[in-house]
Formats: structure tokens, C-alpha cells, sequence
């Protein structure tokens, strides 16, 4: 049966590392002797070595290695102290749920919906128009595009949703499904969406501190789901066509705050730095998650730059390197090399993206309905519109958030 007790040797190597001067030279460390002699030990952190006789004797770890680790974690900390670094415990945090919010939430959404998207897209403004055909209201436009996607109905189907909308004085007119369909495959909607999207997320900046940045895909016939053809039949992505929408995603409401939406060959890690100085124009970023796929020392120092600690898994082979410019990568190695229970707490925090997909698809489908790839687009922005209100409206009620869109916000 395994021991809970400290560890003594720890105890000593805590207080030596407090009490006296620990220097580095050339890769080792020189720790003094606590019995006040004038003696020097050397440590050789990466090999987990120390010349002192209580190491020679036992091989494992002494009281000098503890003290060398410690003052090392602790100048690693002083030296990044721009970034907010959370120490965890070894017991991981469990959330209640609120069940009265959620409910509220849930039962009420439809509406809140509806009326939420009408005041978000009545602040997007009127593009002017010199000849042609005069255009329908493009708020009008958004809020058909974006609440159709929202009931998953067929556009004739949903018709009867949208009347109900008009008749509430939600929309100014009424566009007939045909020309709905039409605006779903105009450009000019593009642009719009990327901004609603992000105009939806502001009232939640006050909450968000630490981000999850990921990936996934949607497809564009029904059969089978993107996680199934990535990671059990590889095949499957070359047989079907997907659209990939890459999310920065916060960690508290699963708000996205930043987009892009590619190829589906498109590499995870070129999109890790467009989505961060998206999400840092409007948000403080204490932290940001991500998988392997985005490792890069490209990435960890776009990250810091921003005033984020990146807990970006590290890959099985990754090691520390000697090549100039990577100063920054091998003290994030190096911490993690002596924190990895800390590291792996945080980093935990990604699940949060792989949620925040499962939230959209769920609700709103795996599946883009849309034939042009232009309307494809901006079928998965409408999507990621419509799960940034639905997570407005929880918070709203869990954390008493009051929405004034393209104005200041203010948590109560």
C-alpha cells in the first residue's frame, strides 16, 4: 500500500531552496550544503544526477534535485510573469450544475432567440445599393439565414416559423425560401456572419479568461461523422467533401470568440495565430489550450506575445534543442518536464472545444444542407452564430449577463 506522507528529503529541498542562493552554470546547478559547510553539490536537472552521498548511495532523487526544482519553477514563474499561471491542485475541480438556470434557459430559448438574433442584426447596417433590383432589408436576410439554421427545417418548412417572426415585427419583410436560398450563396453575407459572430460573443468578455483553440469538420452529405473518418476510417475523408471550422473557443460559456473556415486539407497550426489576435482584440487571455497538431514555437510565442501561457500538448518526441530561437521552447519543456501533473490539468481545459462541437452538432447537425460551396460557408458560420446565442441565453441566466449589442456591456 502506497504512502500519503510528504516526502522528508522534499521538506529539506523546499527549505534549502528558500533559505540559500542556487546558481546555474552551464547546464548544472550548484546548491550549498544546509549543514552550513562550505560545500557546493552539483545537480544535473535533465539527467535527475547530484554529487552528493545521500545520491551516490540511494540513486533517487535527494534533497538538492528537490531544491534545484523548486527555485527552478519558482524563476521560471518570476521570469513569465506577465502570464497568469494557475497552480492546481492535485484534486480536479467538479462544477455543479445549475439546474434551475438551465432550465429557465432551455424552455425559453426559442423566444430569447428570436429576439436576440432581430436586435443583433438590426445593428448590422444597410450596404448601398446603385442599380439592379432593389434588395430585400440584409438584416432581414440575416436573421432568415441564421434562424433557419436554428430549426434544422427544410426552407418550405420553415416558413411557417417565419411568418410567426414577421407577424412578432422581428423582420421588416418577408423573404419568400427561394431567395432565402439565394442569399445563403452570395459572398456579400460572408463578411456579415464573421461579424455577428463576433459582436454575439462581447457580451461574455467580462467571464472568459482561458481559451481552447481546435478544429473539427462538417460534412456535406449525410453518413457517417467527422470524428468516424478521422480517427477510425481515414478513407472516408477522401471519399466525402467537408468544410473544416476552426474555433477558438472559450473554456466558462463554450462562446466562440474567433472563426475561420477552410478546406478540409487545410493544417490545424496555420490557424492558430488568426484566431488568437482575433480573440485578444475583445478579450483578456490568460491561457489557451490546443492539441499537438498546433505545436509549433511559432505558436507558444504568439501565444505569450498575447499575454497567454500556452498549454499546447507536447508531442512524444519533443525534446530540448540547442538551435538559437528556441530559448522559449525549452523553458516551456523544461516546466512541463517538472510540472506535468500541473500541465496536464490545464491542458485538460481543451476538452472544452471538443464540447463546444459536440454542442453545435448536436443541435444544429453534423451536416451542411447548402450545394455551393459560398453557401456551405456560410451555413457553418450560421451555425456557430446560433450556438454563440444559445450560449449568451445560459449565461444570461447563470451568470446574470445583460446583452446591449454594438454598445458597452455590462455583468451584473
Amino acid at each position: 500500500m502506497q504512502s500519503n506522507s510528504i516526502n522528508p528529503r522534499q521538506v529539506r529541498g523546499l527549505d534549502i531552496a528558500k533559505r540559500y542562493t542556487i546558481k546555474e552554470e552551464n547546464g548544472l546547478w550548484f546548491v550549498p550544503s544546509s549543514s552550513g559547510k562550505s560545500n557546493r553539490y552539483k545537480v544535473d536537472l535533465s539527467k535527475q544526477k547530484c554529487t552528493c552521498p545521500d545520491f551516490e548511495i540511494r540513486r533517487q532523487k535527494c534533497k538538492h534535485i528537490f531544491a534545484v526544482e523548486f527555485s527552478f519553477e519558482q524563476d521560471f514563474l518570476s521570469e513569465l510573469d506577465t502570464l497568469a499561471i494557475v497552480k492546481i491542485a492535485k484534486q480536479r475541480k467538479t462544477y455543479k450544475q445549475d439546474w434551475t438556470a438551465y432550465n429557465i434557459a432551455q424552455t425559453t430559448e426559442k423566444t430569447q432567440f428570436q429576439e436576440l438574433l432581430s436586435t443583433l442584426c438590426k445593428g448590422i447596417g444597410e450596404p448601398s445599393q446603385t442599380n439592379g433590383r432593389p434588395r430585400k432589408p440584409l438584416e432581414d436576410i440575416l436573421f432568415a439565414c441564421a434562424f433557419k439554421v436554428y430549426s434544422t427545417f427544410s426552407g418550405r418548412r420553415f416558413s411557417t416559423d417565419l411568418k410567426e417572426a414577421h407577424k412578432k415585427g422581428l423582420i421588416a419583410e418577408l423573404p419568400h425560401y427561394n431567395s432565402m436560398f439565394r442569399y445563403f450563396g452570395d459572398e456579400m453575407l460572408t463578411p456579415y456572419l464573421q461579424m455577428l459572430i463576433e459582436e454575439s460573443s462581447l457580451p461574455l468578455s467580462a467571464l472568459e479568461k482561458t481559451f481552447s483553440i481546435d478544429a473539427s469538420g462538417l460534412s456535406t452529405t449525410n453518413g457517417f461523422t467527422w470524428l468516424h473518418a478521422k480517427h477510425t476510417e481515414p478513407r472516408l475523408i477522401e471519399k466525402k467533401d467537408w468544410l473544416k471550422i476552426h474555433c477558438c473557443i472559450g473554456n466558462l460559456t463554450n462562446v466562440v470568440t474567433a472563426v475561420s473556415v477552410s478546406e478540409k486539407y487545410d493544417h490545424d497550426t496555420n490557424y492558430f495565430e488568426p484566431l488568437v489576435k482575433q480573440t485578444v482584440e475583445n478579450f483578456t487571455m490568460e491561457e489557451v489550450s490546443a492539441d499537438a497538431a498546433y505545436l509549433s514555437k511559432d505558436n507558444m510565442q504568439t501565444a505569450v506575445d498575447n499575454g497567454a501561457y500556452p498549454f499546447i500538448a507536447w508531442k512524444s518526441n519533443s525534446k530540448i534543442t540547442e538551435k538559437e530561437g528556441n530559448e522559449l521552447w525549452n523553458k516551456l519543456f523544461h516546466y512541463f518536464s517538472l510540472n506535468k501533473e500541473k500541465f496536464l490539468e490545464r491542458y485538460h481545459q481543451r476538452s472544452n472545444s471538443e464540447t463546444s462541437f459536440s454542442m453545435i452538432k448536436a443541435k444544429f447537425s453534423d451536416r451542411l444542407r447548402s450545394k455551393s460551396r459560398t453557401a456551405q460557408i456560410n451555413e457553418a458560420l450560421c451555425k456557430i452564430l446560433c450556438h454563440n446565442l444559445c450560449c449568451l441565453i445560459q449565461s444570461m441566466h447563470e451568470f446574470g449577463v445583460k446583452p446591449d449589442f454594438w454598445k458597452d456591456y455590462i455583468t451584473h
